[in-house]
């Protein structure tokens, strides 16, 4: 990641990030106080390549997609700090007509369960960014709809424009989501879960799906998911958030088969193991701290087997524990010396 204190001008385009995150802090203020639900988050994507974000629910996943996109439930939610460069260019920065301008165009979401809007039909909605971004009549954009669901894998798709979103099933409302969010050939494409609610078949097409639309666009992707085994085969590197904050990232094969942080070793334990049929699962004791009460030491520290006194006290920041690989623990390298979980790749 680039230093920083540099500018966006700083770095050349040619290796310069798609997306950049830097220091950014969310803020819920509510009746009974300030919540905090993203803090200090930082990351970055390229173009080609894939970055799973995981972690429990109320981890600060959506949120940070929803920061990054400009699109959070304001009030409550405000940024109050951090950086969010697109392209170089910094989003928060920009007025919301100018943002409008680059959702779509340069950076796309795919939400859960689809985000097809229930009143108007799928071929209006797909064909919306034509009219939008590129000032196409009805027509033509009607038919590049056409020729989107098509690609996506929609039979007679042109005779399905006039459909509204109930009339197609689960997996092919988010087919179609995919090709809303595809129409433009963004350069960045965030999917928050992607796949819930789906079956495994369906899954393992939406994802195969986005990988080809990947290959063929060269975007880079920021995949939004509790599932690991999704994590395992698609994911370049792995950004594990937990209580609004990073507590470990690194390439995805390493992260996953051994873990630097407790809490991501707990994650990958309390995955069903199908080569140990009977054995038992193994959760993570405990519940996520509440916010609005934080802790002044590690968030993790009342669910880990290995918190000592310091932990309670002070929160330990993401620093290298080896080339690539960062973490958020004080006892890091001795959560690295437990028996490898390679199993775990393949879940």
């Amino acid at each position: 990641m680039t230093d920083a204190t540099s500018s966006p001008g700083d770095t050349p385009a040619d290796v310069r990030p798609a997306l950049e995150v830097r220091d950014l802090k969310v803020e819920f203020r509510l009746r009974r106080g300030a919540v905090t639900a993203v803090d200090g988050l930082s990351y970055h994507i390229h173009r080609g390549e894939t970055l799973a974000i995981v972690g429990e629910s109320g981890s600060g996943k959506t949120v940070a997609a929803q920061a990054v996109l400009g699109i959070l439930p304001t009030p409550p939610a405000t940024v109050t700090a951090g950086r969010v460069l697109l392209l170089g260019q910094d989003l928060l920065t920009l007025t919301e007509s100018e943002r409008r301008r680059m959702r779509g165009e340069h950076v796309a979401l795919i939400a859960q369960n689809s985000s097809l809007n229930p009143v108007f039909s799928v071929g209006w909605q797909v064909a919306e960014p034509f009219r939008a971004h590129r000032g196409m009549s009805h027509g033509d954009a009607m038919a590049r709809a056409a020729e989107l669901l098509d690609r996506v894998g929609i039979p007679a798709a042109k005779t399905r424009l006039k459909d509204y979103p109930h009339e197609f099933s689960g997996g092919m409302r988010q087919r179609a989501s995919i090709a809303m969010a595809m129409a433009l050939e963004p350069d960045v494409l965030i999917a928050d879960e992607p796949t819930t609610a789906l079956d495994v078949t369906i899954q393992a097409q939406i994802m195969s799906l986005l990988g080809q639309m990947q290959d063929e666009t060269g975007m880079g992707m920021v995949l939004i998911t509790h599932d690991l085994g999704l994590v395992s085969e698609s994911a370049d590197r792995i950004l594990v958030m937990y209580a609004g904050r990073e507590c470990e990232t690194g390439g995805a094969e390493q992260v996953i088969t051994r873990p630097a942080h407790p809490y991501t070793r707990g994650l990958m334990e309390s995955i069903p193991r199908p080569r140990h049929k009977r054995s038992r699962l193994s959760p993570i004791p405990g519940s996520p701290p509440d916010l609005m009460s934080p802790s002044s030491g590690c968030a993790f520290a009342a669910r880990c087997s290995f918190a000592e006194d310091r932990c309670r006290v002070e929160r330990p920041e993401l620093v290298a524990v080896m080339t690539g690989r960062a973490s958020s623990c004080w006892r890091s390298g001795e959560v690295l010396e437990r028996p490898s979980l390679e199993e775990h790749v393949n879940v």
